[in-house]
């Protein structure tokens, strides 16, 4: 899994101090606004956050996207402007914060975890993202600036789609729903993982396998975290009782909420199927040292006959009559022959062998 670079917060700052690791930080960030209604459409990447602004009071959906939480200056300065608590700009650099929700009235604020599949390798990234839904704008801040999962939303929005036609909560429920459908092609893909990881083990169970099994149930650790929560936030986003989302809206976080509860069963299955491995793997170990034992008891079990018949006539005892026997040595050889034969018969016939 690729690690999602954390924002650090140093302990014993003063509440709602904007502050990566104990400083100020200017940072690299990407501002880009989208301003639209039913027959009007704008996108433009600005250079600095009041150029965001104007926009706070028109009469038009405006979604400001910030891509980077390094820079505390732009977050700060736009969180001021748009009246933000400092508490939940603390909460928006706070890149471990669980999923929440909370209703302040004026804005609802929602922060949640994206996560998507990256590179050739397709490595799980897991990302910060947190929303700002207002009467007449979208604030989205996300943790990196190397892209997201939004460009469906986006081509909607450019289109003129029905989404134009909606305010900033059916938007900000279209994100969500994005975020949420992408978690079905992570859990795919780590589904087929755990198939292929399975059928390996089955065939031939070794210490690097058990590596990966260790490293797919950390994966599961991260995933369950990242999505269980969302089940509260979808629930709370729906029956609240804030004039931001309206009914029409709401309709639509009920289907969301049911793709969560699909997300999470599936997750709770593979979880299962990861643990079942350890004891497939456990159990392979077990067997494979029988079948060693076995093999090894029955080598010992056919010798102990044998050393015994050649500790006898080992003994040199002057009057022993089988040592003067010009047939003895080839009797001896036969008769132990013979013996490990009616061994082996024995055994396979107790199916043994």
């Amino acid at each position: 899994m690729s690690r999602r670079r954390k924002i650090p917060i140093r302990p014993g700052l003063s509440p709602g101090t904007l502050a990566v690791d104990g400083k100020h930080t200017k940072g690299p960030v990407r501002i880009t606004v989208i301003d639209y209604d039913a027959t009007h459409f704008s996108e433009k990447q600005v250079s600095s956050v009041e150029e965001c602004y104007p926009f706070r009071d028109t009469g038009t959906v405006t979604w400001i996207n910030i891509d980077g939480l390094e820079n505390t200056e732009v977050i700060e300065k736009l969180g001021n402007h748009y009246s933000i608590h400092p508490l939940i700009l603390e909460d928006i650099l706070n890149t471990d914060q669980r999923p929440k929700f909370e209703d302040l009235d004026n804005y609802i604020y929602v922060n949640l975890k994206m996560i998507r599949l990256v590179g050739e390798k397709k490595e799980i990234l897991v990302e910060h993202v947190s929303l700002i839904i207002g009467p007449n704008f979208l604030l989205t801040f996300q943790e990196d600036t190397g892209g997201d999962v939004f460009d469906p939303v986006r081509e909607r929005i450019r289109k003129e789609g029905r989404i134009r036609k909606f305010g900033p909560d059916y938007l900000g429920y279209a994100l969500i729903d994005d975020i949420v459908d992408h978690y079905f092609l992570v859990i795919e893909h780590v589904e087929e993982a755990v198939e292929d990881l399975e059928e390996e083990l089955v065939r031939n169970a070794t210490p690097a396998l058990l590596q990966k099994i260790t490293a797919l149930k950390k994966k599961m650790i991260t995933l369950r975290k990242s999505v269980w929560p969302l089940r509260e936030v979808i629930s709370g986003l729906e029956r609240s009782d804030s004039p931001l989302v309206k009914d029409s809206t709401r309709i639509y976080l009920r289907d969301v909420y049911d793709h969560v509860i699909q997300v999470m069963d599936t997750l709770e299955t593979i979880r299962e199927m990861v643990s079942g491995m350890i004891d497939i793997y456990l159990s392979s170990l077990s067997f494979r040292m029988n079948e060693i034992m076995k093999v090894l008891t029955l080598i010992a079990t056919i010798f102990i006959p044998l050393t015994f018949v050649a500790g006898v006539y080992g003994m040199n005892f002057q009057y022993m009559p089988e040592l003067t026997w010009e047939y003895g040595y080839y009797t001896v050889w036969g008769v132990m022959i013979l013996i490990v034969a009616i061994m082996l018969l024995y055994f396979r016939k107790r199916q043994w062998i």
